[in-house]
C-alpha cells in the first residue's frame, strides 16, 4: 500500500441506489478536502448541513450531512471525515470525482482504512479480524462471535498474557544481570517458574476448546451426495426453500457442486449439492463425480440419497465423518393390491406419471415412524436413517429438526470460545511451546536458555495482536477487505 501520508477517500457504505451513501476521507488533507467541497469544516464530532460543490466548476452536488474526526482521536488515528449523502449513483460519481481532482487525495484500497486504523494502534490484530468476519457474518452466532473479537476478547487476554509473561522474563534477566546486587533477592528463578506455569495452564486451556470458535465461523459443512436421479436437487431445494439447483427427471443433470448457505437455528451450515455418483464415460460428467468424491471427503456430515423405490446402493465409508442415509422419493411407493402386487413401483416412469402418485399409503407411514423411533434410539449420530419425499414433503421435518440439532451439537459451546481462526491457534501453540520447554528439568541453572523460550512465547503472543513480526501476514489479513472499510 502507499504510504499513510497520502489522504485516501472511498465509498464505505452498501451498492448504490440507496437512501444514504457514506464517503470516508482520511489523512492530513481530509480537512482541506471537506473545506473545498462544502465551503467549512465542521465541529468536531458533530453532523453539519453541508452543500457539496464541485471545487473546480462550482457545480451543485447534493446537500448532505458532514462530519469531522480531528486526529487522533478518530476511527483511524487520522484526520478524518464522513460525507452522508443521497445513495444515487449520479450523486456518488460526482463526489467521488470531485474529491480526486484535489491534489494530494487517492482513492482507498481494500482495507486501508482499517490497515491504517492498525497501524495507529487503534486497533489489533485479533480486532481487525473481529471486524472482518463481522462485515461477513450470516448468523447471529456468528454476529455475536465476531462483535467479542472486534471488541478485544482474545487480544486483551493475550496482552495480559504477554504482560504476565513479560514480567516473568524481567526476573530471569535480573538474575542474570544483577545477581550479585545487594537489593535483587536471591531467589528469582522460582516465582518466574510460577508464573510460566500458570500461563501455559491458561493458554493450554484456551486451546482445549476442540477448534469450536473456527466451527462457528466456518460453519457446518454438509454435502449432499448420492447415485443419479435420487432427488438430491429437489433436496437441496426444500432444504434452502428456493430454487437453488435445476431439478430435472434426467439422470446426470448435476455436473458442478452447488453450494448454498443457510441459517439454522442462528447456526451457519452450507450445503453442497454433488454430482451424481457413478461410473460413465462422458468427460463432463466424469469431472462433476471427481468434484463431488472431492468435496464430499471433506465435510463434516454427507447426506447419502438413494431412491427407496431402487435397489440399495452401497454407502460411502464413513472416513470419521457422519454420513446419513435419506431413502428419498417415498411418494413412489404405492400400498399392496389385491393381486398382491410389490409395493414399491419401478422407476422408469414418465414425468407425468411420477406427479400422479397418489399420497402416501399407510404402509409408508409405519415405515417413517418406525425409522424415526429407531433413529431416536441411536446413540451414534453417524447411523441416522431417514424416509422422505423431497417432493411432498413428507419425512422432512423429522430431518430438517435432525440437521439443527446436529449443527447445534456440532457448534456447541463456539460462542465463547477465544480461538476463531487457524493464524490465532498456531501463535498460541507456538508460545505453549515455548512455555512447555522453558519449564524442563533440564533447564534448571540455565537462566540463559530459560529467558530465551520466554522471549520466544512472548514473540508468539505478540505475534498473535500485531505487535512483533507480522509484515508477511498483512497482506494476508486485509486481502479480504472490501473498498471503503
Amino acid at each position: 500500500m502507499a504510504s499513510e501520508r497520502d489522504t485516501i477517500f472511498a465509498l464505505s457504505s452498501g451498492r448504490p441506489p440507496a437512501a444514504i451513501a457514506v464517503v470516508r476521507i482520511s489523512g492530513p488533507c481530509a480537512g482541506e478536502a471537506v473545506k473545498r467541497l462544502s465551503g467549512k469544516i465542521p465541529e468536531p464530532r458533530k453532523a453539519a448541513l453541508a452543500r457539496i460543490r464541485d471545487p473546480q466548476t462550482n457545480e451543485p452536488i447534493d446537500e448532505a450531512l458532514a462530519l469531522w474526526f480531528p486526529a487522533p482521536h478518530s476511527e483511524t488515528g487520522e484526520d478524518t471525515a464522513e460525507l452522508q449523502l443521497h445513495g444515487g449513483r449520479a450523486v456518488i460519481a460526482a463526489t467521488l470525482a470531485a474529491l480526486g481532482k484535489i491534489e494530494g487525495l487517492r482513492p482507498a484500497e481494500a482495507g486501508e482504512f482499517t490497515r491504517r486504523a492498525f497501524e495507529n494502534g487503534k486497533l489489533d490484530l485479533t480486532a481487525v479480524e473481529g471486524l472482518a468476519d463481522l462485515v461477513m457474518a450470516e448468523t447471529e452466532g456468528q454476529h455475536r462471535q465476531a462483535l467479542r473479537q472486534m471488541q478485544g476478547l482474545l487480544g486483551n487476554r493475550a496482552e495480559t498474557w504477554r504482560d504476565r509473561l513479560i514480567r516473568a522474563l524481567a526476573l530471569i534477566e535480573a538474575r542474570i544481570d544483577f545477581s550479585d546486587e545487594a537489593d535483587v533477592a536471591a531467589d528469582l528463578v522460582t516465582p518466574a517458574l510460577e508464573a510460566t506455569r500458570a500461563l501455559a495452564s491458561e493458554i493450554e486451556a484456551a486451546l482445549a476448546d476442540g477448534h469450536r470458535g473456527e466451527r462457528l465461523r466456518e460453519g457446518l459443512v454438509v454435502a449432499i451426495a448420492g447415485p443419479p436421479n435420487a432427488g438430491k436437487s429437489t433436496l437441496l431445494n426444500r432444504i434452502a426453500r428456493r430454487e437453488a439447483a435445476i431439478v430435472s427427471p434426467y439422470a446426470g443433470t448435476t455436473r458442478d457442486v452447488i453450494e448454498v448457505h443457510l441459517d439454522l437455528g442462528g447456526l451457519p451450515v452450507t450445503l453442497l449439492d454433488t454430482a451424481g455418483i457413478r461410473d460413465t464415460d462422458d468427460p463432463v460428467e466424469m469431472e462433476g463425480v471427481r468434484r463431488a468424491r472431492e468435496r464430499a471427503a471433506n465435510v463434516d456430515l454427507v447426506l447419502w440419497v438413494v431412491d427407496a423405490s431402487a435397489p440399495e446402493s452401497a454407502r460411502p465409508a464413513a472416513s470419521g465423518r457422519p454420513v446419513w442415509v435419506i431413502r428419498n422419493k417415498i411418494d413412489l411407493v404405492r400400498r399392496p393390491n389385491q393381486n398382491n402386487e410389490s409395493g414399491i413401483q419401478s422407476n422408469q416412469r414418465s414425468e407425468a406419471t411420477f406427479m400422479a402418485k397418489k399420497p402416501l399409503t399407510d404402509m409408508v407411514n409405519e415405515r417413517l415412524t418406525d425409522t424415526a423411533q429407531r433413529n431416536e434410539s441411536k446413540s451414534d449420530i453417524n447411523e441416522q436413517v431417514f424416509i422422505i419425499s423431497a417432493v411432498t414433503g413428507e419425512g422432512f421435518d423429522a430431518l430438517l429438526d435432525q440437521l439443527t440439532r446436529h449443527a447445534d451439537s456440532f457448534l456447541a459451546g463456539a460462542e465463547p470460545a477465544l480461538v476463531t481462526r487457524a493464524r490465532h491457534r498456531r501463535a498460541l501453540e507456538d508460545a505453549l511451546a515455548a512455555l512447555r520447554r522453558a519449564l524442563k528439568p533440564e533447564l534448571a541453572g540455565r537462566e540463559d536458555l530459560l529467558a530465551e523460550e520466554l522471549r520466544l512465547a512472548a514473540r508468539a503472543l505478540g505475534r498473535l495482536t500485531g505487535r512483533v513480526d507480522v509484515e508477511d501476514i498483512l497482506d494476508v489479513i486485509f486481502r479480504d477487505f472490501c473498498i471503503g472499510k
